[in-house]
């Protein structure tokens, strides 16, 4: 399986014998350790051949990094190595399920991977790729380094709460319950809203890995400062950005796409609207994953520098795959 020495630090079988919230020893996952100490459950797709590009994914509140192999294959026969892991909390990740201290710990956790995936793969190219509040972490994650990274691919991202959602009062309302019940569970994220596909909502319901409760007030409350966050960012944001969004998405409201379209200062940016579509574009009815995966495949490609390919072919044509923790 992988090795378990993680970012230069020894975990000795011995010392510490930690396992899944699904009971499988990490010594036999491959895993990162965050900075406080939590056990990340990681997913590698590589290509063929050497990589021409790295692609790290961060997926949304409530799943896992699982279900996005149908887009990560069309990727890796670009020649991208894609890899992600599970948020804490979230999968195969340590961390009580869909809660964290602060909406930050994901972009700390994220910078983290990569800066791992880079100093193996030295001189590739860094995207970012993100659905839903995977969207909200890649864009803040850009935002925090905005020069390390060639572009941001961002599916039914998670910009800007919708106003029936996020009312002063409701806000209020949130703040108060955060500080004398933080784990009131609200409303559970509802499938029916995921895709059109009624087997992928089938899918969807039968992964025990989702998680499939109710969504705390804390965590709310943290979704909540994210987009706060990003909307003060946004004016500033000039790295390049591609956006595919459904405009019957009631999960992540499309009006965010369009703020972030609109008010930043990317000189190459792109949104592109799928009629009718719901929330996960790369789970939606067959035309329009079809169409997602090669709008992000050509995107991304188009990106790479030719000069800096053939560096990198000549350079990871040396290197051992599958050398990831």
């Amino acid at each position: 399986m992988t090795s378990d020495k993680v970012l230069g630090t020894s975990m000795p079988e011995s010392v510490v014998d930690r396992r899944s919230p699904q009971g499988v020893p990490y010594t036999e996952l491959r895993h990162i350790v965050d900075a406080d100490g939590r056990h990340l459950f990681c997913r590698y797709w590589e290509p063929e051949g050497p990589p021409r590009a790295l692609v790290f994914l961060a997926h949304g509140a409530g799943e896992h990094s699982g279900p996005y192999s149908d887009l990560t294959r069309i990727l890796t026969g670009h020649s991208l190595l894609v890899f992600a892991h599970d948020h804490v909390g979230h999968g195969q990740s340590e961390g009580d399920r869909m809660v964290i201290e602060s909406f930050h710990i994901y972009i700390r956790d994220s910078l983290q991977h990569i800066d791992l995936m880079k100093r193996r793969h030295p001189g590739l190219p860094v995207f970012l790729l993100g659905h839903s509040m995977g969207g909200a972490i890649a864009i803040l994650t850009a935002c925090e380094r905005p020069s390390d990274f060639a572009g941001v691919v961002l599916i039914g991202p998670l910009v800007q709460m919708s106003p029936e959602s996020a009312t002063p009062f409701k806000v209020f309302m949130g703040k108060v319950l955060n500080h004398v019940m933080p784990s009131l569970p609200m409303g559970a994220i509802d499938s029916k809203w995921i895709s059109r596909d009624p087997k992928e909502v089938e899918a969807y319901d039968k992964d025990e890995l989702n998680y499939h409760g109710g969504v705390r007030v804390s965590f709310g409350m943290q979704l909540l400062s994210a987009t706060q966050q990003i909307e003060k960012a946004i004016p500033g944001i000039t790295w390049p950005f591609l956006i595919l969004h459904g405009d019957c998405d009631k999960l992540c409201d499309i009006r965010g796409s369009h703020l972030m379209m609109d008010n930043s200062k990317s000189a190459d940016k792109k949104l592109k609207v799928y009629e009718g579509a719901y929330h996960a574009l790369h789970h939606e009815l067959p035309e329009t994953m079809a169409s997602v995966q090669q709008e992000v495949s050509t995107w991304i490609t188009e990106r790479i520098p030719e000069q800096n390919q053939e560096q990198n072919q000549e350079q990871n044509q040396e290197q051992v795959p599958g050398s990831y923790p």
